[in-house]
């Protein structure tokens, strides 16, 4: 069982951030308002499981002293010796608790995504899981009370996408699909293969922070904006207008393509929104970096070149390979993903626990 890590600096931030509530002015920034609020409601819940833990382990110490104690009515020792193992379980749940809760959030939890799914190697059956995988994280969006809005397509004629961008709003959103980014790989048979063989195809998802305008700040002299019609099946409107938009963020060269609505300005609108959560994911991942050996025992990097994940349908398993572990698939593909996405933040949280303790070691 680990070690504790001294409470007193979380106790002097929570009376910082008391002064700062307290402020006449604290209103006035509705944002940082609610940053402050968040972390104070986050600190005051962590300085009361430790006062929890601290009973507790008083308990312990008190009973102990009774144990030792000749003049203790014989009776109760084998009561208070019940009692010592019950405080000992519920000490040990306080303890990952409180080191939970002293483990930070991620900044972007709260945000809502930008999720882009593209079929990858497979050809058409490539293009048909990538469909599948939207159905699934729709559905799962629809589970969770979220909003799923189209951004980009590019429909396979086989069915399927060969790519789909959309925006999914809601509370916590990134929070919960932050690990779905990587390389997702299917073994099936395909619909069209008459001899039964299995085939693996792979699609890659994305998952980005929807930033807002303060986040990334985009000089317009270093967008090239093009519109043009829309090509592909999308009624004969989209076809007879310059309606789609393509951004060109130069610096980077980062490439948004947009066509899903009629309006240009709505395309165009839709277009920026992809292109900053690109660009805040590509910078967060740039911070993220500067710290790859602390962070070297949690899930992943998110790279969309790292395989995670692989979807056997003759065994009707689902394995995660970053944490090797093995699920029910017809459930999975049906959106029912809580318990996969809450094994990966169990041991995301361990992995951020142990760093916790060696830095304090430290």
């Amino acid at each position: 069982m680990h070690k504790i890590p001294d409470i007193e600096p979380f106790k002097q931030k929570l009376s910082t951030l008391d002064e700062q509530m307290a402020a006449a002015d604290f209103f006035s920034d509705a944002k940082k308002a609610t940053e402050v609020s968040r972390e104070h409601q986050r600190l005051s819940s962590l300085i009361e499981k430790f006062e929890q833990y601290h009973k507790v382990e008083q308990q312990l110490l008190d009973n102990e002293e009774l144990l030792k104690d000749a003049s203790t009515d014989k009776e109760l020792l084998p009561l208070i010796e019940e009692e010592q193992q019950s405080l000992k379980e519920e000490k040990e749940s306080l303890v990952h608790l409180v080191l939970k809760a002293m483990v930070p959030p991620d900044p972007s939890d709260s945000r809502n995504s930008v999720m882009e799914i593209r079929g990858g190697a497979g050809g058409d059956e490539a293009n048909i899981f990538a469909g599948d995988l939207f159905r699934m994280y729709s559905r799962y969006a629809e589970k969770m009370n979220w909003r799923v809005e189209l951004m980009s397509s590019s429909a396979a004629e086989t069915g399927g996408f060969r790519e789909i961008i959309f925006n999914i709003t809601g509370e916590n959103v990134y929070k919960y699909l932050k690990f779905e980014s990587g390389v997702h790989r299917v073994q099936r048979v395909p619909v069209t293969e008459t001899q039964g063989r299995i085939h693996t195809s792979t699609a890659t998802v994305a998952v980005l922070p929807e930033a807002e305008e303060v986040d990334i700040e985009i000089n317009p002299q270093d967008l090239e904006i093009s519109t043009m019609r829309a090509s592909g099946a999308g009624g004969q409107h989209v076809n007879t207008t310059d309606s789609a938009v393509q951004l060109v963020h130069k610096p980077t060269g980062v490439t948004v393509y947009c066509a899903d609505e009629r309006s240009q300005h709505k395309n165009r609108a839709k277009a920026m929104t992809v292109l900053r959560s690109r660009l805040l994911k590509a910078k967060e991942e740039e911070e993220h970096a500067k710290y790859a050996a602390e962070r070297k025992g949690q899930i992943g990097t998110g790279d969309r070149s790292e395989r995670i994940r692989t979807y056997n349908y003759p065994q009707g398993r689902l394995t995660d390979h970053r944490i090797g572990m093995n699920f029910s698939l017809p459930g999975i593909v049906e959106g029912n993903i809580e318990a996969l996405i809450e094994a990966l933040h169990n041991v995301d949280y361990e992995a951020r626990i142990e760093n916790l303790v060696q830095s304090q070691k430290g």
